[in-house]
């Protein structure tokens, strides 16, 4: 795939004041694996993603896939496109602007800490960084190996990812620095790489599987009685989706505290997690948004820094949310021109930009980015 977009000809041409697929279009999608399980709310969402990030679905550089959802009750599909897609939207948006791109050395990081230009161990890295740099900024971003590798029932690595385990992961981080870097052009849509661990088993499947005497089942986890107002909560050496796992199942406000509290002392309240709507959101966003969901009074305060979620507004949604907390960062830090300085990293204003983005900017304000 080149950098210039083309997009296919003739009855299959996507015009920009389309408002729906046609019959032409349907049918090509149709055979492309998109059945009847669609909604006519993601056919619609997906034609407007593919006019915004202008690639084309007849050309295979993005695609609508379908997974099964038992919270949904049917298969959900999600917008997604390789690492390819993102840098051909990329390059024609710098070539647009006149703007200067490029990127630092890609780097590994092994179990210990350290970290790598080259990846010559036959293990896979435990993480990668790519940084981004448009117009002279510097936009980085980590993927942890655990968080997006794909895997068996039995719980281990696909063969792509046990194969090229240094080069998957970094294709990971280079779409989180890309989608930095281009919020505006690449919001909503996702790499194959990064949804890859969409597909995993999830945990009630993988106790289908038959457990040999005498055999340890890797996928039972004690939990601790605890209070039985609560749902117990794991003892925690598993990564960010664990928590949201558990806020789901979480009765009131009080479980969601204890949830937070616990994510918030292992550090991982700024990883990114997938919701029950197939929706990537940061942990501890997620994490307040349930515990304001759930009706059930929690005891006052917010010890251990933790936010009251009570206080939250009604109707409030968590892009008003990261605003107001964007501008308090802001004020704290002395910003008097943070709408000005926002567009200028971002592209686009405050009324705009996303949760993420407002929430990377706090981050930076406050002393907490990575």
């Amino acid at each position: 795939m080149g950098t210039e977009l083309t997009m296919s000809g003739g009855a299959l041409a996507i015009r920009p004041d389309q408002i729906d697929w046609t019959p032409e279009q349907a049918a090509v999608l149709q055979q492309s694996g998109i059945d009847d399980d669609v909604t006519k709310a993601e056919l619609s969402g997906f034609l407007h993603l593919c006019q915004r990030t202008r690639l084309d679905p007849f050309s295979r550089q993005i695609y609508l896939i379908g997974r099964k959802d038992k919270r949904a009750g049917r298969k959900v599909f999600t917008p997604q496109t390789g690492i390819d897609g993102y840098r051909v939207v990329a390059h024609r948006v710098i070539a647009e602007t006149s703007e200067t791109f490029g990127y630092e050395d890609t780097l590994w990081c092994d179990s210990d800490g350290n970290w790598r230009d080259v990846w010559l161990p036959d293990e896979a890295p435990a993480a990668a960084k790519v940084t981004v740099l448009r117009n002279g900024q510097r936009f980085s971003a980590v993927a942890l190996y655990r968080e997006y590798v794909q895997t068996d029932y039995n719980g281990n690595p696909s063969r792509m990812w046990k194969n090229m385990g240094a080069n998957q992961i970094a294709k990971c981080a280079e779409a989180l620095a890309l989608r930095k870097a281009f919020p505006h052009d690449l919001a909503g849509v996702y790499t194959a790489e990064e949804m890859d661990q969409a597909d995993n088993p999830a945990a009630d499947e993988r106790h289908l599987r038959t457990v040999k005497p005498d055999e340890t089942d890797p996928w039972t986890s004690a939990r601790p009685a605890g209070d039985q107002r609560t749902v117990a909560v794991k003892d925690r050496s598993q990564p960010a989706q664990d928590f949201a796992n558990d806020a789901d199942e979480a009765v009131d406000q009080a479980a969601v505290k204890e949830i937070y509290r616990q994510a918030n002392a292992a550090g991982l309240l700024g990883e990114t997690i997938k919701t029950a709507e197939r929706e990537l959101l940061e942990l501890g966003a997620y994490l307040i948004t349930r515990g304001h969901q759930l009706s059930t009074p929690a005891p006052s305060g917010n010890e251990d820094g933790i936010p009251d979620v009570e206080t939250i507004a009604d109707g409030e949604s968590e892009a008003d949310i990261a605003e107001r907390n964007l501008r308090g960062a802001a004020q704290k830090a002395g910003l008097g021109n943070l709408d000005e300085e926002f567009e200028r990293s971002y592209g686009l204003p405050i009324s705009e930009a996303g949760a993420q983005q407002m929430r990377e900017m706090t981050r930076i304000l406050t002393g907490s980015a990575a």
